[in-house]
């Protein structure tokens, strides 16, 4: 009897000892998800991607048989230089946190030493009394991880005639809800621009400022592309992707409105400019995402 029970005894506790083996696998195994997700949240860590992966919309050439539709690829942003004009066609760069850091306000408008030698240069004083503020395209505050990086958004070639209430309320609004984005995990192809000529700044309508004849935008526009920090961005777009585009009236009135008010659709900014954005999606995916206007929230 005693050896029955002895080995009975031994039976129960081999089985509690196996049972506790595998409850103490199984919470190893549900902990194991758990830092995989974390290892490969670290590896989709923000990165300075390429400024034009969503395409050339206008198809410009680094060549200066093309002066109005000229090439210009800086390591900040990607812009397209018109020299009649003497401003952008557009300007694309991407936004994340690696763009984002503590260096300061450069505040130094410069010339663009890379245009072409025989070019007119526009510089800061062509902005002098003009009722014009020189507007970004490509913000300072989009580029701040070094002084360099932010002297860069103030060269000349990325800045237009843009009515002060309009650069410095609505547009601004805008500029920081793109950071605000940033910041909360997501990474942004922006692409942004003028369009047409005449508008009102604070001195009253003007077609053009200095006698450099700058041309002054009658409308700024602007599109966003939101996808969530990654890799192989383009091919991570779907027709649910959130994509913001904006169309406001370059005037001291466009303040009156908070910028959502000026959501419109790809579609329409595409039929006024004749530029073909994020031409590297694919055309079924482009139809859904391009057609559509952002109801997402402002702030």
């Amino acid at each position: 009897m005693r050896n029955l029970f002895t080995r009975s005894r031994i039976i129960v506790i081999s089985g509690f000892i196996a049972m506790s083996a595998i409850l103490i696998s199984c919470e190893k195994e549900s902990i194991e998800p758990t830092a995989q997700s974390e290892t490969t949240m670290k590896k989709a860590s923000a990165t300075q991607d390429n400024n034009l992966a969503m395409g050339n919309p206008s198809g410009a050439v680094a060549s200066t048989s093309y002066p109005n539709n000229y090439l210009m690829s800086k390591t900040q942003y990607t812009l397209s230089y018109n020299n009649s004009k003497k401003t952008c066609n557009w300007v694309s760069w991407h936004l994340s946190t690696a763009w984002l850091g503590s260096a300061s306000r450069s505040d130094s408008f410069t010339p663009d030493a890379s245009l072409p030698s025989s070019w007119t240069k526009v510089t800061t004083s062509d902005y002098s009394s003009s009722g014009f503020d020189r507007g970004h395209q490509c913000p300072s505050a989009d580029r701040t991880t070094s002084t360099a990086y932010n002297a860069a958004t103030f060269l000349m070639t990325n800045i237009i005639p843009q009515a002060p209430k309009n650069n410095q309320v609505t547009w601004e609004a805008l500029e920081e809800y793109s950071r605000t984005l940033a910041n909360s995990g997501y990474e942004l192809y922006i692409i942004s621009g003028p369009y047409g000529q005449g508008g009102t700044g604070s001195s009253g309508a003007k077609s053009t400022i200095s006698t450099k004849s700058i041309v002054v935008p009658s409308y700024t526009w602007k599109i966003i592309v939101v996808l969530p920090v990654g890799t192989n961005d383009v091919s991570r777009i779907t027709s649910a992707t959130r994509v913001i585009a904006v169309w406001m009236p370059n005037t001291q009135t466009c303040s009156s409105q908070t910028w959502g008010y000026y959501r419109t659709t790809v579609d329409y900014i595409e039929s006024q400019t004749g530029f073909d954005f994020l031409s590297n999606v694919s055309t079924a995916i482009q139809s859904a995402i391009e057609s559509k206007v952002d109801t997402g929230a402002t702030s």
